[in-house]
């Protein structure tokens, strides 16, 4: 190699101020294509049972995606022998995706469906612990710690397989369906059981600003795949007529306000209070509960309204279809109104937590939402979007407008922060390139 630097398989730590690494954004592609992926087979016959699978799916993809950022918060993504690792996980991720739809029943083909499913993500979550591993051997204690860590992952694997296989067996379809279900669920509850009890002893919060940022970018994920899903339409693509046109239009503003209530003001609050909670335990409770666990409902709400709208485009571009589409029924619009309404509930919990404020307006918004799907379903789709949209949009316009000069203190001081982050990098780089 001459004089060229020799590749090395050191872990290297990340440091309190580290943020997200392009690395890291490569990663997250896969989850784009996982979001949208779920999204899209899930409309395809959308019942409650297949609703169910649909947010089993989301909170195993949840998960894994949680090992990813609690890795590159405490190790640096793009150093040593973690490109190497990622790339493996990614490989996993996007194999794991492409068997969803097997996942519950074998559909034929080289391998079974359940049991590659199953493997890819055993891979997943022991490829992220084996990083753990390596940078702990050296210390005993951490090092016995791993095994009951693996428990977790291994017994959720194992339930897998048999929720993939056992079913398949029995002569009584609705009773395979409801122990298939079960063993998802226990297999769930098991991982996150585990990442609560566990997680006050081996979770570490290294850089608060990463921790804020990843679960940022992971929403701007599923508001992304939202918009896909809207450009994308039915199979046959999407035809300029006035419904389409209008429907698209009313999505694209109702995306663009759940953008707001959340980046506007929450994202910049909650990293501060990261920041602030020095004490470890103190922050690992705030991690923890506003972005592993309120993250997830938060998000999935974002993909079952991007469900329905997928649904209301379909029928809107049958040539079959009254103008203004026929009545949406009860079923899809509390996929509507209440994928909307789950994600501003958890953006209330998020402030509560946060900042220990209520915010009225949000939790008006819910109710109004909650309590407006009898009447809307009786509606016509493009007017029931309509409603759907005046609702959110007078519900986060009265929450920007009550901050009372609040939000304008936090984004100041966010502005603030990063003006002098930028000073610094500036200063650097005039000295040493």
């Amino acid at each position: 190699m001459g004089n060229g630097v020799r590749w090395s398989w050191t872990v290297r730590r990340g440091a309190p101020g580290s943020r997200t690494t392009r690395l890291e954004l490569f990663y997250d592609l896969v989850f784009v294509f996982a979001f949208l992926s779920v999204t899209t087979l899930t409309a395809s016959e959308l019942t409650p049972a297949n609703l169910y699978r649909f947010l089993l799916v989301l909170a195993l993809l949840w998960w894994s995606w949680t090992g990813f950022a609690r890795m590159g918060n405490v190790f640096r993504a793009d150093q040593g022998m973690l490109p190497l690792v990622g790339v493996v996980t990614v490989g996993a991720t996007f194999l794991l995706v492409l068997s969803t739809p097997s996942a519950f029943a074998n559909r034929g083909g080289w391998l079974p469906g359940p049991l590659l499913f199953a493997g890819c993500y055993f891979v997943i979550r022991t490829a992220q612990l084996a990083v753990f591993a390596w940078a702990d051997r050296a210390d005993p204690a951490r090092r016995r710690g791993l095994r009951t860590r693996l428990a977790a992952p291994t017994v959720a694997t194992v339930l897998l397989i048999v929720a993939g296989t056992l079913p398949a067996r029995l002569p009584q379809e609705r009773l395979a369906v409801a122990l298939q279900l079960a063993l998802w669920t226990l297999a769930l509850i098991v991982e996150y059981a585990a990442g609560m009890i566990l997680g006050r002893q081996w979770w570490v919060v290294l850089s608060a600003g990463h921790w804020a940022e990843r679960h940022a970018l992971i929403v701007l994920v599923a508001l992304g795949e939202s918009l896909i899903a809207l450009g994308l339409g039915p199979r046959r693509g999407l035809p300029l007529t006035g419904p389409v046109v209008i429907a698209a239009l009313l999505g694209v503003v109702i995306v663009a306000t759940l953008w707001w209530a959340y980046f506007d003001t929450l994202a910049f609050a909650s990293e501060q209070a990261l920041h602030h909670a020095r004490d470890p335990a103190a922050r690992l409770r705030l991690a923890r509960t506003v972005y592993t666990f309120l993250h997830l409902p938060m998000i999935a709400g974002i993909i079952l309204f991007a469900l329905g709208l997928k649904d209301l485009l379909t029928e809107a571009t049958s040539p079959t279809t009254p103008a203004w589409g026929p009545p949406l029924g009860t079923f899809w619009a509390g996929i509507l109104f209440g994928g909307v309404g789950l994600h501003l509930l958890s953006l209330a919990a998020c402030w509560w937590l946060v900042e220990r404020r209520v915010r009225t307006p949000l939790l008006v918004t819910v109710l109004v939402l909650v309590a407006a799907v009898p009447a809307v379903a009786r509606l016509h789709e493009l007017i029931a979007l309509v409603v759907l949209t005046a609702i959110t949009g007078a519900g986060i316009a009265w929450e920007t407008r009550g901050e009372d000069g609040w939000r304008r203190r936090v984004r100041a001081l966010a502005l603030e922060e990063q003006v002098a982050a930028e000073a610094e990098q500036s200063h650097w780089r005039q000295r040493h390139l």
